[in-house]
């Protein structure tokens, strides 16, 4: 990343923050996922084999709402005020933060419905599973049927 934004004219204009960006945000979620690390293992921890899927689902979700709350005001700390991108003007950090944020959150909720069509825990695995009994016809009808 830093390469790319060394490339750009634009961006080495802006100063070193602009240019480490993204650097402070991998920095800063190291960060964030040692918070909630703490979280995990004494706020919330694993007592049974059962609650490994719930603890995880709460450290991705408290991650990015970390992320989401840490990344604004590091978004204007390290970003000049407008940067003007090539055909692209007028670039703030607000819109930058947008941008990170929409991906983090995108990310996320990928995760969870991700989780839910492969995980053994919800019915649409089940349901899969259990036609899967009477043979490989079945199953591929029914995983056709439920549109996978």
């Amino acid at each position: 990343a830093m390469l790319i934004g060394a490339s750009s004219a634009a961006i080495a204009e802006a100063g070193w923050g602009a240019l480490v960006f993204p650097l402070y945000i991998s920095a800063f979620g190291i960060l964030v996922c040692l918070g909630v690390s703490f979280v995990a293992t004494d706020v919330y921890p694993v007592k049974k084999e059962e609650d490994i899927e719930n603890v995880l689902k709460v450290q991705l979700f408290l991650t990015s709402v970390g992320m989401t709350v840490v990344l604004f005001p590091l978004a204007y700390g390290a970003l000049p005020a407008s940067i003007d991108l090539g055909a692209t003007t007028g670039v703030t950090p607000l819109m930058c933060y947008v941008a990170v944020v929409s991906g983090l959150w995108g990310g996320c909720l990928i995760g969870f419905i991700t989780e839910l069509y492969t995980s053994h825990s919800y019915t649409p695995v089940r349901d899969v599973a259990l036609s899967a009994e009477t043979g490989a016809a079945t199953n591929i009808i029914y995983g056709l049927a439920l549109g996978y």
